[in-house]
């Protein structure tokens, strides 16, 4: 068997993480959680996840700066990072795609969907050359 594919998720709603986690771990994904922005970068440095699932209002660090300082860092920029939020605003889409986000995910979406897309992130990580 091959090894579970690891999700960062930088969250700090119990309700959304529980969400999240149960339906990842049944798709066989291994995910480690993070509380804060600061924690997560921590984590991030320290596990390199293959994909990073952040929310934008975390209580230390705002997802947008906690997204462009691991887009900026040489060891991690090549991660995808999903932005996982239930701010519906089009500054907060554009921003997310200023800082490198690669996906823009509102909390309200059917979990079937928020599983393709991150499904489609981790194919894309794995492409040579992407």
């Amino acid at each position: 068997m091959t090894n579970p594919k690891t999700v960062l998720m930088i969250e700090d709603s119990p309700a959304s993480v529980k969400w999240i986690q149960t339906h990842l771990e049944r798709m066989h994904y291994k995910v480690v959680i993070a509380e804060s922005g600061f924690q997560g970068l921590k984590k991030a440095r320290d596990l390199k996840p293959d994909l990073i699932l952040m929310d934008i209002m975390l209580p230390d660090l705002d997802g947008h700066k906690l997204c462009r300082m691991i887009k900026f860092d040489k060891e991690l920029k090549h991660i995808p990072v999903a932005m996982f939020t239930s701010r519906d605003t089009e500054e907060d889409a554009e921003m997310a795609k200023k800082m490198g986000a690669n996906a823009f995910i509102l909390k309200s979406t059917r979990i079937e969907i928020i599983l393709n897309i991150l499904e489609q992130l981790l194919e894309k990580k794995q492409k040579p050359g992407s």
